[in-house]
């Protein structure tokens, strides 16, 4: 009888130590990495799956290593989908990738004027904006520092706003590197750059994680 407790006492201590090692990893998961930490993951190319493009230096290290942390499979499909396709053939339109969780739009067509470019921002899916062929600014900014100028529409998960001018950076995008915007991001693509007058370019939309 004293065994037979004894037996169930130890089975129950390593129950309690599984259970709360997963409780840990489960915490871990859903903190952030320090900046350091962050920036040393992304220079290793773990996220990569093989692909030779570039992340842009204007990402968020922390919220990328986060993201893909949270949801792998969504980022893992949309490195290998970036890998595998031809995009220079692919025609103009909406792709699957995942279900609803990621999927790409490919457009071809003339950048805007910088007057003509909006700030915009989506709560639901995060932006890898990746120019195929040609080259085009894109600014970016916290959505902290921007302010509402056309309200969310859930339809198209999107809003516009208006942002500071010192508030604002802006980085030329082409071949070989792609930029991410975040849900914390408002972002202005499309703007023209002298000399490249069409632009190719994808942009793969993931479900954020929260």
């Amino acid at each position: 009888m004293k065994k037979s407790v004894r037996a169930n006492l130890v089975i129950l201590f390593f129950v309690a130590v599984l259970l709360n090692g997963s409780l840990v990893a489960q915490t871990s998961n859903d903190k952030k990495m320090s900046m350091k930490k962050a920036k040393e993951w992304v220079d290793s190319r773990a996220w990569a799956n093989g692909l030779n493009l570039k992340v842009h230096e204007s990402a968020d290290a922390q919220e990328f290593a986060f993201q893909y942390q949270k949801n792998k499979s969504f980022w893992d499909a949309a490195f290998v989908y970036l890998k595998n396709t031809d995009l220079e053939t692919l025609a103009p339109g909406r792709y699957n990738i995942l279900e609803n969780n990621v999927y790409v739009i490919i457009s071809e067509g003339a950048p805007k004027a910088f007057e003509d470019a909006k700030w915009e921002s989506h709560r639901n899916y995060i932006d890898i904006q990746y120019v195929i062929r040609g080259k085009e600014k894109m600014g970016i900014a916290p959505i902290a520092k921007a302010k509402i100028t056309e309200e969310y529409n859930d339809a198209k998960d999107v809003a516009f706003h208006s942002v500071p001018e010192n508030d604002g950076k802006y980085n030329i995008a082409g071949p070989g590197t792609f930029l991410i915007f975040f849900t914390g991001d408002a972002h202005r693509p499309g703007i023209k750059v002298d000399g490249s007058d069409t632009v190719k370019k994808a942009v793969i939309k993931i479900r954020t994680a929260e």
